[in-house]
């Protein structure tokens, strides 16, 4: 599920009585977060797994409160400069890989869309959001034997210099038939697959009371430098890697991670 276009109309969509009938709606899909912010990013509205999942008591907890108010440190800071950023540029955020570390202490990898909405003048005055949960991969479809020994090697050789272009080439496959297939099977297109295997395996060293130095671990992930990894990290995560370990070890600066 995704949301398209560059735009709603907020009177049109999104009254009192339409926001309520939204979020019951999506109160009843466990693995999706649907939320709705005003044009200072503040949540107007959300659905039942995004309540739990911040770590709140009821929805009436969220409204009026930013991201950044409900998501500790950096990570909330990023969500709300991303919720800034779809709504200046006017343009929808579609399918974005993004791993998100919930209140309890979990990570799960979720695509989100964001969808810029306008006011009756044609001005952006908030925005609509999805985060969908990625499942498990669909082995009963038909094109899951097609593509199952390219998934393995991706997320096995993730720290290799792989280019999918050849991978798809060696299966007999154009990349665009490549990624419907990946799609269809994952949820994700290969290069998303390739990230989440490089920023799972970073994380997990991060996690560890010795992580290796930046500029080491970059290498080990699959990534050319250390900036690369990092911008990715941030992307991706929503925290640079420093900010990341600090979670797990408070003592730690990020500063020497950084």
């Amino acid at each position: 599920m995704r949301l398209e276009g560059n735009g709603w109309s907020l009177p049109a969509l999104l009254g009192a009585g339409e926001l309520a009938l939204l979020e019951r709606l999506f109160d009843t899909l466990p693995d999706l977060v649907f939320f709705a912010k005003d044009g200072q990013g503040r949540y107007r509205g959300a659905n039942r797994t995004l309540v739990q999942r911040s770590g709140q008591g009821s929805r009436e907890a969220l409204i009026g409160r930013t991201a950044a108010d409900l998501f500790p440190g950096a990570m909330g800071q990023a969500f709300l400069e991303q919720d800034r950023a779809v709504m200046r540029a006017g343009h929808a955020l579609h399918q974005h890989l993004e791993l998100h570390l919930y209140a309890d202490g979990q990570a799960g990898w979720c695509l989100t869309d964001k969808l810029p909405l306008r006011d009756t003048a044609g001005a952006v005055c908030g925005l609509l959001g999805l985060s969908r949960d990625l499942g498990l991969p669909d082995c009963k479809h038909p094109d899951y034997q097609a593509v199952a020994a390219i998934a393995t090697r991706i997320r096995e050789r993730h720290a290799e210099p792989l280019q999918l272009g050849q991978l798809a080439a060696q299966a007999g496959l154009s990349m665009d038939r490549l990624e419907r297939m990946f799609q269809r099977v994952f949820q994700l297109r290969p290069r998303d697959m390739l990230v989440q295997a490089r920023i799972n395996a970073a994380r997990q060293a991060l996690m560890q009371a010795e992580a290796p130095p930046l500029a080491e671990l970059a290498l080990a992930c699959g990534y050319a430098d250390q900036s690369a990894f990092c911008r990715q990290f941030k992307a991706t995560v929503g925290l640079t890697p420093g900010q990341f370990r600090q979670l797990h070890w408070p003592a730690r600066s990020p500063a020497t991670l950084d």
